[in-house]
């Protein structure tokens, strides 16, 4: 009994009618209520199907987010390649086997532009700026991301010489101009 009803839960959370969320929610709220109340027919599996009810409910509120935003992966595996294929792009550009600094700065900028000309080409006009201003400001907190990272290593290089420069500009501010 137990094993057609995870396997009908499948089909259900696989979608391949692609009903909308709400459709989604309701077929899989009668199946585990059909697996709630005919919980006892599993036999030695009734305490298997007692966790999948309990891991249902628990994963409820966002389980069918999925479904409601158009090309968002359903499970953690699709985000895992997703940014496995990107580290593995880095590698064979930079030669290394870590995550460059530049992706850990950039980031959220190199992911989403990895993403988008891995769908299709791009061409100069589409990478103009359409809103400068938003472009400058993107631009800004990069940097800020740069000039704390900076801070950082001028401190673990020479720490005693960062804070003896920081405690001289302080003394300058307390100064009268």
């Amino acid at each position: 009994m137990a094993f057609p009803w995870v396997h009908a839960a499948a089909r259900i959370l696989n979608n391949a009618e692609n009903v909308d969320a709400p459709e989604v929610e309701r077929r899989l709220q009668a199946l585990l209520d059909v697996m709630a109340r005919d919980r006892d027919q599993a036999g030695a599996l009734a305490a298997a199907v007692d966790r999948f009810l309990k891991v249902s409910r628990s994963y409820w509120p966002g389980l069918f987010h999925c479904y409601r935003v158009k090309g968002l992966p359903r499970t953690n595996n699709d985000l895992e390649q997703f940014f496995g294929s990107s580290r593995h792009h880095e590698r064979r550009t930079t030669g290394r086997k870590r995550a460059p600094i530049g992706l850990v700065l950039r980031g959220s900028v190199r992911l989403v532009a990895g993403a988008a000309t891995r769908l299709r080409s791009r061409g100069g006009a589409e990478l103009q700026p359409r809103d400068p201003e938003l472009w400058k400001q993107l631009r800004r907190q990069l940097d800020a991301r740069c000039i704390v990272r900076r801070r950082g290593l001028r401190f673990r290089r020479d720490p005693k010489a960062y804070l003896e420069d920081l405690e001289e500009q302080i003394a300058k501010l307390a100064l009268p101009s």
